[in-house]
């Protein structure tokens, strides 16, 4: 019996392999729901993210807890917040020898691969495989690093559009590289659509014959919040570039890249030039806006047909019906909505982060979901989802339960939000806060300390604050007190310990008055 033993776990280790559920993470980088048909047709039609939301759950109020790429990215590795995981603005470098949830599920016996955009300035651990975006990354022709046999880093370059090329390392890896012996777990990660959304080839001109509705809040003029939302250097009015708008030629194109390239904008660029010095500035403005959308959708588009490429590989295999399908982003985004572009505020277009889960035999296909779950849930869902036991410094949630319909009723009914990067790009002032999907309280406390509180019931927009109205002053108080339980219960640092120190301010009576000589001791 003895000798028979080992054959019998040999045997069955495949089988039990097979019972856990592979993990498939499809992300991008600064995707919106406004640009996802299953959340808004009005832009866009995505039918294969649609594939995802038809056959499981759409997460209608799905958080984020720091509206930024790489924070985002490294609370979904650690299911930390940014003062935890030490990641709390881009720029910083992760830490790879924290605890993640890839490191835990390749402990426990998962095949693990990370591919695309990494964005964390650190070489990728957990991962048995990686082939990674160095920084941001360009949209053609990308060097990549990549994990060799001996397990060191080394870099290659890859001839074509980036979103593609991630599409085809993550298909190879699927039917070549991955241990078949394993369940696995991969993370494929986008570029697309971050800024400067350069469509590829296919989709150069698609939409050239169309006109894009303008958001209703598109010529928004800030009063009625902070000095925040004013002091911002993210409006299509003036901070669009001429690389954003396409009137320079990008760098690092082939020949034959740089053909196409030329005959899709150049007529374009030529005809807005000569028409340029009759128009007015708002005319401008809209003109911007039309360029700008059509190109951030072109990207999607590009995404969205790689996403079906591999889920007609999972079915073709035979993988889809035990692997589980995320497909999400690391934020939201500002479509044109109160005149911007980039992400960053606790503002619901960019508070807010699509997120659509298939899991076949688990999750009810077409079904919907307005509980509040957030980023922070990522890493405990995926290893309570494999069996692995979710550790207890972990601050979110599985999201098992609510993916089978059967929520916790002692599920979070108030979030925590904070935003560390200024300065930096785009001058969002830092600022923290809690909303419970009805209120939304906000302190900018980048110079002296600015309250917001939002009625989202009646000002979904959040067009106006109704900070010290008498009539919201018991809301206040309650958002005031779940500000600070949150804060507590999350280990916030009472002092931002990233936030520089305030300059002292300068007696102008004394100025120059010479300063007193110290006696001596």
């Amino acid at each position: 019996m003895k000798r028979l033993l080992p054959i019998l776990l040999a045997t069955c280790a495949p089988l039990f392999a097979v019972e856990r559920p592979n993990i498939l993470l499809i992300f991008t980088d600064d995707h919106c729901e406004q640009a996802l048909s299953a959340y808004d047709p009005s832009r866009i039609t995505t039918p294969n993210m649609d594939r995802i939301a038809n056959g499981g759950m759409r997460f209608n109020r799905a958080y984020v807890t720091n509206s930024i790429c790489g924070p985002s990215r490294a609370v979904i590795l650690t299911g930390k917040y940014s003062h935890l995981n030490g990641f709390v603005r881009n720029g910083n470098t992760f830490n790879g020898e924290q605890q993640t949830f890839p490191k835990l599920l390749q402990k426990a016996g998962y095949s693990t691969a990370m591919l695309g955009k990494w964005h964390l300035g650190s070489t990728p651990t957990g991962f048995d495989h990686y082939e990674v975006l160095l920084g941001q990354g360009p949209y053609y022709n990308p060097p990549m690093k990549f994990r060799q046999e001996d397990g060191t880093p080394a870099t290659r370059k890859h001839t074509g559009y980036t979103t593609d090329i991630i599409i085809d390392l993550t298909l190879e890896w699927l039917k070549e590289k991955r241990d078949k012996d394993k369940p696995f777990m991969l993370m494929t990660q986008h570029k697309a659509p971050h800024r400067n959304w350069q469509p590829g080839p296919k989709y150069l001109n698609w939409l050239d014959d169309k006109t894009i509705p303008e958001p209703a809040t598109m010529w928004d003029d800030y009063e009625g919040r902070t000095s925040a939302a004013r002091e911002q250097s993210m409006t299509i009015r003036k901070h669009l570039n001429t690389n954003d708008l396409k009137l320079n030629q990008p760098r690092g194109l082939n020949p034959e890249q740089t053909a196409k390239w030329n005959a899709a904008y150049a007529a374009k660029n030529a005809a807005f030039e000569k028409a340029k010095p009759t128009m007015s500035e708002k005319e401008i403005i809209k003109w911007k806006y039309q360029r700008y959308v059509k190109d951030y959708l072109r990207c999607v588009k590009s995404v969205d047909d790689g996403i079906g490429e591999i889920l007609d590989y999972l079915d073709e295999s035979g993988l889809a019906k035990n692997t589980i399908v995320i497909y999400s982003s690391d934020q939201g985004w500002y479509l044109g909505e109160h005149g911007w572009f980039d992400k960053r505020w606790m503002y619901e277009e960019s508070l807010k982060t699509p997120l659509l889960v298939r899991w076949p035999g688990v999750t009810k296909p077409g079904s919907v979901n307005n509980d509040i779950v957030s980023n922070l849930d990522y890493a405990e869902t995926f290893l309570a989802a494999a069996g692995v036991t979710v550790p207890g410094d972990m601050q979110g949630r599985s999201l098992v339960p609510v993916l089978k319909g059967e929520t916790p009723k002692d599920w979070r009914k108030v979030f925590y939000y904070h935003y560390y990067e200024f300065p930096g790009a785009h001058s969002v002032a830092r600022h923290y806060g809690v909303t419970n999907g009805e209120h939304k309280l906000i302190n900018f406390y980048q110079k002296e300390e600015e309250w917001e509180l939002f009625d989202l019931k009646k000002d979904p927009n959040e067009l106006k604050s109704v900070y010290g109205d008498s009539s919201y002053a018991d809301i206040q108080a309650s958002m005031k007190r779940e500000l600070e339980r949150l804060r507590k219960e999350l280990k916030v640092p009472a002092v931002d310990p990233t936030r520089p120190p305030r300059p002292r301010k300068q007696n102008n009576n004394n100025k120059n008055k010479k300063p007193k000589e110290k006696k001596a001791s």
